[in-house]
């Protein structure tokens, strides 16, 4: 089955490609994720009303009518055709069976009351698929009705095309002039708003030609959702979609942050069953939902936990509209059916007016690199106004924290060292006087030279803080290997300091814990990993580098991809020092 699913998926992603209108990654992508998404829609709620049904309950469907993906697609009356010719062909083998038997000159009487009991079963298999080809294109015929009784000749003519197969100019047509309107249009409670928002925007552009079309349909709606091992296999498919779409250059991050690196926050800030989890710039989701593995893994025991975990857990913001859909259907594809995922810019929020309801328990996050706001009614909205995403975000993050939370966030290095404008330092100060900062992990420059054209991309780093300020010390850990190549292709590579980075944090928080007069002079410690007490940050202006004091001078014994990464990390240094003075020699020819 995994195999089979495998080829339905890439044969439609081959398909939407021949069109003139998808020939680039990022527009098939967003073809397949609209499609995808309404066929599991359609599939989640045949198994509610099936739910409901059997507890003696009504179920009211969120897309019904004509707008069902089955009905104007006319899958399930041509699944019930191929079932009733698969009965048809079962059903000759059976009879021509019989008949050798009984025309036999070795008549063997047990084996003809067996032949023909499985022609009578042959018969009955047939008769039931008969029915089932009846049945269904009953239920289309009535949900076409309205169209075939409006007054409106365009009406008219769409309810004969579904019944007839839409396909060619005809299906474009019913997605643009009906279908999409309508889920435009839905309103009244969650789910429908999160439908509304994936198409107000999605798809950004319709594909030219209806019979390529009809040809992803046909592949997409043999894809079976209602079956648990399905969803699981497709999931890991359409991650492996997103991994490509990180590959391309250009996509300033948003759609794929490594799933290493995912995986090492997830483990270091370890969500738990009843606390809620927040990506206030969620892209495709990956934080959300190897939170959601993670969870799941390590601490389901009982249905309500899973429910609680599944329905009142994760949340998420994004501010485009490709980025949100990829997200809710990574998130529905993983089993979380109603993401509370929101289509907003994070930033337009005043981040003064957030009370503890509007706060989180842990969030993870990449907010993106170098973005900037030049609104002043976003740069209003926080105490230290910036025209910089990355500070702004900083803020945001540090605003909607509970006071026992947690946070895993990406920051671009130039963050950490920036002192030219104000808010930097500012922004800083609070996180060490109100927060407590207790780890910095230095990447190398490389794990994201999939958001450039060419080049290593931004040198980050990761920030771990909760709210249980002041920071007293930082634990620090430079990374130099992280089990991908530092380019493009992001290739597994054996070498990762990531599982050590883990080890030596955890051997830290053991030694932290263990009372004085047990536990030794020093912490754990090895030649990657320091300690920097607070106040020698402040000293320098709240410059919060990883700078390790144990890496020895000269070339000796560092590998190639160590050089390269360092020799990337002072360019990119350089390149910030290069902005902050050529921001202090603008801000003296205005003041000249």
């Amino acid at each position: 089955m995994p195999n089979d699913l495998d080829t339905k998926f890439w044969r439609a992603c081959d398909i939407l490609r021949r069109d003139d209108n998808t020939q680039s990654l990022l527009d098939y992508v967003e073809q397949i994720s609209w499609l995808l998404f309404l066929k599991s829609h359609e599939d989640q709620e045949d198994t509610r009303a099936d739910e409901a049904e059997y507890a003696g309950q009504s179920y009211e469907r969120i897309i019904d009518g004509f707008y069902r993906w089955s009905v104007w697609t006319g899958g399930r009356i041509e699944q019930a055709r191929q079932t009733q010719l698969d009965a048809q062909a079962e059903l000759r083998i059976a009879q021509k069976y019989l008949t050798s038997l009984e025309t036999s000159a070795k008549r063997n009487e047990e084996e003809i009351i067996t032949g023909r009991i499985a022609v009578e079963a042959a018969e009955q298999r047939l008769e039931n698929a008969i029915e089932r080809v009846k049945s269904e294109q009953l239920l289309q015929q009535q949900a076409v009705q309205p169209l075939l009784t409006s007054s409106d000749e365009h009406d008219r003519a769409m309810g004969e095309a579904i019944l007839s197969g839409l396909t060619g100019k005809t299906l474009i047509r019913f997605l643009t002039d009906y279908l999409f309107p309508y889920l435009r249009e839905l309103s009244g409670n969650e789910e429908k708003g999160v439908i509304r928002q994936i198409f107000e925007e999605a798809p950004s552009k319709m594909l030219k030609d209806g019979y390529i079309l009809r040809d992803a349909i046909a592949v997409i709606d043999t894809i079976d959702f209602h079956a648990p091992e399905n969803v699981h296999t497709l999931s890991h498919l359409y991650e492996s979609l997103l991994v490509r779409m990180g590959r391309e250059g250009g996509m300033s991050g948003e759609f794929y942050t490594p799933r290493p690196i995912i995986q090492f926050m997830v483990e270091m800030v370890d969500p738990k069953i009843g606390e809620t989890v927040y990506d206030p710039a969620c892209g495709s989701a990956g934080f959300l939902v190897e939170a959601y593995a993670h969870m799941l893994e390590n601490q389901v025991s009982l249905t309500t936990q899973f429910k609680k975990l599944r329905d009142a857990t994760f949340f998420g913001q994004e501010k485009k509209p490709l980025p949100y859909l990829l997200g809710v259907m990574n998130t529905v594809l993983h089993e979380i059916p109603v993401p509370h995922i929101v289509r907003k810019n994070t930033l337009s929020d005043d981040i003064r007016k957030y009370t503890e309801k509007d706060r989180f328990n842990v969030i993870l996050t990449n907010p993106p690199f170098g973005g900037t706001e030049n609104v002043d009614s976003i740069k209003a909205n926080f105490p230290y106004p910036s025209s910089a995403t990355s500070i702004l975000f900083m803020q945001h993050i540090m605003h909607r924290l509970r006071r026992d939370g947690r946070v895993g966030m990406v920051i671009d290095e130039g963050v950490l060292f920036k002192s030219s404008e104000r808010a930097y330092v500012d922004t800083k100060k609070e996180l060490l006087e109100e927060f407590n900062l207790y780890a910095i992990v230095s990447l190398p420059a490389g794990v994201f030279a999939n958001v450039v054209s060419s080049g290593t991309g931004p040198k980050t780093d990761l920030l771990f803080f909760d709210h249980l300020g002041p920071t007293r010390q930082i634990w620090y850990y430079e990374v130099s290997a992280v089990g991908f190549s530092l380019t493009k292709t992001q290739k597994p590579v054996a070498e990762n300091d990531l599982p050590d980075c883990l080890a030596m944090w955890r051997a830290y928080q053991v030694w932290l814990k263990t009372p004085a007069e047990e536990r030794s002079a020093e912490p754990p410690q090895n030649e990657r990993c320091w300690i920097v007490p607070v106040e020698e940050i402040v000293k320098k202006n709240c410059d919060l580098s990883a700078n390790n004091p144990k890496r020895k001078n000269g070339f000796a014994h560092r590998p190639p991809e160590e050089l390269i990464a360092d020799i990337a990390d002072k360019q990119a240094r350089i390149s910030e020092l290069i902005a902050e003075i050529q921001e202090l020699l603008a801000g003296e020819d205005d003041n000249a």
